[in-house]
């Protein structure tokens, strides 16, 4: 029953329904008339049929100069059956308005406004008092009509345009994050390469150093070391690709760490020319390789933040080490950020960096002015897990 209702209401909202249903008005009502002796009921039927079944043109999904001339068409009826034949029709004028609105809606305002303007006419010049007031009320309520076309049009095409310009932006924002996530890989290449070496080597050594190592062992060892070697190649063969991409012909240096960092605080510095100082309080300890390359870009894409939004600023960059967690923190005292907004590819790139090692990172307004990044980032390897 509710899916038959839904069929009905679908139908009654298409042009033919919507068309259909003004024109039976228009003749009942004309039936009506029928009974004035100045009224021919044929010339009354027939304009009532001219005001409103062009309708369907109008509503349909023809070309726009099939709508134009439905239009038209309804309008030319609508005055005709109004001065000479004074047998405009409720449903008629009904029509009309809707023609008005739609071009309009359609973003045609120069043809809604044309078809106001023969009202106007008609109420300047018309000779019967009850003529010139029908024509007024058409005017008004026609220009209302296309008013609310043009509003509606305006607000459709600035949703359009914003939906467009989201979607572009999303995808900007999606093609950072993968290439920063290529970069990740390419950065992490090394170290976990590096430690997949170790295993193999060290597997090695115990296998043909330990005395007495009886050979059920050894073949376990060699095993491991068969196993780390296979992993190894495996790993350059899936991500050694990300090697030879758009860096081709980049000059390849280790990674860097947080022992590099006095370098690029000092670069920051001279570039920025404002004062940059390393704060670095709890037990110093050596880091997990993934861990420190993290924690050295972090700091250097906040400070590039810093350099851009905040031109001048003093900057305090804060290492707290823990017992499990090294909490990396970038402050400058700059005019904060300006109004919440989607965060930009500095920002993703952060996060995207410090979920990689299984870290947390948090923007936003620091305490008493400027802007804050805080990385919190595991300190033992098994915390990676």
């Amino acid at each position: 029953m509710g899916e038959e209702r839904w069929t009905v209401l679908r139908s009654a909202r298409s042009p033919i329904g919507v068309s259909a249903g003004l024109a039976l008005l228009a003749v009942g009502e004309g039936l009506l008339r029928s009974g004035d002796p100045g009224s021919s009921l044929a010339v009354v039927l027939l304009l009532a049929l001219a005001t409103t079944l062009p309708l369907v043109f109008v509503l349909g999904g023809g070309r726009e100069r099939s709508r134009g001339v439905g239009a038209g068409a309804v309008s030319a009826a609508c005055v005709l059956a109004l001065v000479p034949f004074r047998a405009l029709t409720l449903g008629a004028a009904c029509a009309q308005l809707v023609c008005v609105y739609v071009s309009a809606r359609a973003g045609r305002p120069l043809l809604s406004g044309v078809l106001v303007v023969p009202y106007v006419f008609v109420a300047l010049f018309a000779e019967h008092d009850d003529t010139r007031i029908v024509a007024v009320l058409l005017a008004v309520l026609a220009s209302a009509a296309a008013a609310t076309g043009v509003t509606h049009h305006v607000r459709s095409t600035a949703l359009a345009h914003s939906a467009t310009e989201q979607a572009f932006a999303d995808t900007l924002l999606e093609h950072a994050a993968r290439g920063e996530r290529a970069r990740i890989a390419r950065e992490l290449h090394d170290v976990v390469a590096h430690h997949i070496s170790m295993i193999a080597v060290q597997a090695e050594n115990a296998r043909l150093t330990t005395a007495g190592l009886p050979s059920e062992g050894a073949a376990r060892f060699l095993a491991i070391g068969d196993t780390a070697r296979t992993a190894l190649t495996e790993m350059r063969r899936l991500l050694g690709v990300l090697r030879e991409d758009a860096d081709t012909g980049v000059q390849r240096r280790p990674q860097p760490g947080l022992g590099q960092l006095l370098e690029l605080l000092d670069e920051a510095r001279d570039a920025a020319g404002s004062a940059t100082r390393l704060i670095v309080s709890g037990p110093v300890a050596a880091l997990d390789p993934g861990v420190e390359v993290t924690a050295y870009r972090i700091v250097q894409e906040a400070l590039t933040n810093a350099r851009r939004h905040a031109p001048g600023a003093a900057v305090d960059v804060e290492l707290q080490y823990g017992e499990d967690e090294l909490a990396v923190r970038v402050r400058d005292n700059g005019p904060g950020p300006t109004a919440p907004g989607t965060p930009g590819h500095g920002l993703l790139g952060m996060r995207e960096r410090a979920a990689t090692v299984g870290g947390t990172l948090r923007t936003g307004p620091a305490p008493g002015g400027g802007f804050l990044v805080e990385a919190r980032l595991p300190v033992h390897a098994e915390a990676l897990a």
